[in-house]
């Protein structure tokens, strides 16, 4: 399904979501890039700033969002990830990642990447241990960012990684299996895309979630015909959205009963019953990982919302400007 344009708006304080988000659009880009749509501030930022004792050399390094929202219980595949007002330069990424800190109350090795030169992402090798606190202080007072601007506040955010929550869905089986520290909890039954709208492949952690989303074919380009068959212009329940190019896992007034009997195919997103959606809506949060397989498309981008670790670890060091680390101890 697809959900009317103009995306979520998310300041600083709140968790961030990718704007521009539509539902199931499975006409939209391959790519949507996570480095020059993320949500512009609206709101008094949480984070702790201090002002630049100094006044600074040139016009101020400036985030617009850090990820997740300071105080936060996330999943265990989310990543820190944070967006410059302005674009830093390759030569200044080292410099710029090695004052941004990531602590944890148990040592992880991990390391920053960059998508496009206004978001670097900080994730772990493998997933976040349950339990984990984790602090992100990013000291950018003086720091530059190789285009003239200078960083005049420090940030600082923590978080927790709760439950370790994983669903694995199956789409030429239908079945989503919803997992709880390592326990089986349930399988569900699911519809995913149709072979002229498949569904990606790969690992995408929760960005947001929503009890009723607006979703129209016209806002993701596949139809704004009425009479076409392919038309909708719905308000739907139950939304856990999964890539910033529109997937969610969700209830379809058009497919009520999801699973090989119906299998009549989503426009990309992963169909649940009411009853199963509801439920699922209710054990997921931010940075849970959803891992999609059998589709006959490739693995949504990194920067397609939270898909991080679609990128093997090799890949993930190559879009590094310091290399691999060790969280310092909190």
């Amino acid at each position: 399904m697809g959900r009317r344009k103009g995306g979520i708006r998310i300041a600083l304080v709140t968790c961030a979501v990718l704007v521009g988000a539509t539902a199931c659009g499975g006409g939209g880009s391959d790519k949507a890039s996570g480095s020059g749509s993320d949500a512009k501030p609206s709101g008094k930022p949480s984070v702790s700033a201090s002002p630049s004792p100094k006044k600074p050399a040139g016009p101020p390094m400036l985030l617009e969002t850090i990820t997740p929202q300071t105080g936060t219980t996330v999943g265990v595949a989310m990543p820190i990830s944070v967006v410059f007002s302005n674009p830093v330069a390759a030569k200044a990424r080292a410099t710029v990642e090695k004052h941004m800190k990531v602590s944890a109350s148990q040592p992880v090795a991990g390391a920053w990447h960059w998508f496009g030169d206004k978001r670097a992402d900080w994730r772990p090798k493998n997933y976040w241990p349950s339990g984990t606190k984790v602090k992100l202080d990013a000291d950018l007072t003086g720091v530059g960012n190789g285009n003239g601007r200078y960083g005049v506040h420090g940030y600082t955010h923590t978080f927790t990684v709760g439950d370790d929550v994983r669903a694995d869905v199956s789409v030429t089986g239908h079945t989503m299996k919803v997992t709880r520290n390592g326990k089986a909890v349930r399988t569900l039954s699911i519809n995913a895309g149709s072979p002229q709208y498949p569904t990606w492949n790969g690992t995408m952690a929760v960005i947001d979630k929503q009890e009723k989303v607006h979703m129209t074919s016209c806002s993701v380009g596949i139809s704004c015909d009425k009479g076409s068959p392919n038309y909708y212009d719905l308000t739907l329940p139950w939304d856990v959205h999964l890539t910033q190019s529109g997937t969610y896992v969700h209830y379809s007034t058009g497919d009520p009963n999801p699973g090989s009997g119906s299998a009549r195919g989503s426009h990309g997103c992963v169909h649940l019953s009411l009853s199963d959606a509801k439920w699922f809506y209710g054990q997921v949060k931010q940075g849970d990982p959803v891992t999609i397989t059998g589709s006959s498309r490739a693995k949504a981008s990194a920067d397609n919302g939270y898909a991080d670790f679609n990128l093997g670890w090799d890949q993930w060091l190559a879009g590094s400007g310091s290399g691999e680390g060790t969280t310092g101890t909190l």
